[in-house]
């Protein structure tokens, strides 16, 4: 599942392409990519059709368009979900998988001109598509739940720390938990706890202030990597909106490094079940204790 890197990036590409830009056509090709829009298909089509598209915002994993109507258009990835922009239709390839595909036409002299069309694609249909309402430049209430990521200017890091370590639960799962703490999925949790030196099983009341100082400085600095690299692609179910994939896959120190030595001291990294997952720590650098 794209993670905060991943779905910024979607994010600025979005902004860059379709920012100002009037939604003139729209079409759903598959009903279970807008399964969260109660009002079925003909309401989804009649709330965005004709209205522009005022900015791209995130929240966690979450994107959501504001609207010139005052409501916004949400999206949320799940597993394999893809926005792209496109001058043309979309390629046969991905054809398939097409799930909503919008037109657009240009709202100002601010709009790109290169994308006409913005298509949702998404192979495993766990992503989705939805219009709310919204108040202000607040998120729509549908995301009230979701807590700020730790590059969001609302993010309080002492706030963090003490709910933190009110839990009664291991780290990792904490840091999966969209409510306490967004877009930190399995491939940053990873990546953050081995530069924190923390074992993933760590119970969040035992542990200290300076881990959790040195997990957000952890967390921080893979995001900001990350973004800078493009975000991480395994396979063509992440893309950018333009396609490409990103390439921080090559800078992971931790996940996916079964076996492989630590870059920090050279143990061989583990591979342990998780929450029906995996992760992947240095037992040198990072002991359970």
């Amino acid at each position: 599942m794209p993670e905060l890197p991943e779905v910024e990036v979607i994010r600025r590409g979005l902004h860059r392409w379709v920012r100002q830009r009037r939604i003139t056509g729209a079409v759903v090709l598959h009903p279970r990519a807008i399964r969260r829009h109660a009002a079925g298909p003909d309401d989804f089509l009649e709330q965005v059709t004709g209205a522009t598209i005022r900015d791209v915002r995130r929240r966690g994993k979450f994107l959501w368009l504001p609207l010139d109507t005052g409501a916004c258009l949400l999206a949320h990835l799940g597993m394999s979900g893809q926005l792209l922009v496109s001058a043309l239709p979309q390629p046969s390839q991905q054809r398939a998988h097409l799930r909503v595909s919008f037109e657009l036409g240009a709202a100002s002299q601010e709009a790109n001109p290169e994308a006409s069309r913005l298509h949702f694609v998404d192979q495993r249909t766990f992503g989705g598509l939805w219009v709310a309402a919204t108040v202000g430049d607040a998120p729509p209430a549908c995301l009230e739940h979701i807590a700020p990521d730790p590059l969001d200017r609302a993010f309080n890091d002492a706030v963090f720390s003490a709910k933190l370590r009110a839990r009664r639960t291991h780290i990792k799962r904490a840091l999966l938990d969209q409510t306490l703490i967004s877009g930190v999925g399995n491939i940053y949790a990873d990546e953050a706890l081995w530069r924190a030196r923390v074992h993933y099983a760590r119970p969040t009341q035992k542990i200290t202030n300076f881990e959790i100082c040195a997990l957000l400085v952890g967390l921080r600095e893979v995001f900001t990597a990350a973004l800078a690299a493009g975000g991480t692609s395994f396979d063509s179910l992440y893309v950018n909106v333009n396609g490409r994939s990103g390439y921080f896959n090559r800078s992971l120190h931790a996940y996916g490094q079964h076996g492989r030595p630590c870059p920090r001291c050279g143990t061989a990294i583990v591979r342990e079940a998780f929450l029906n997952r995996s992760s992947f720590y240095c037992p040198s650098c990072q002991p359970q204790a």
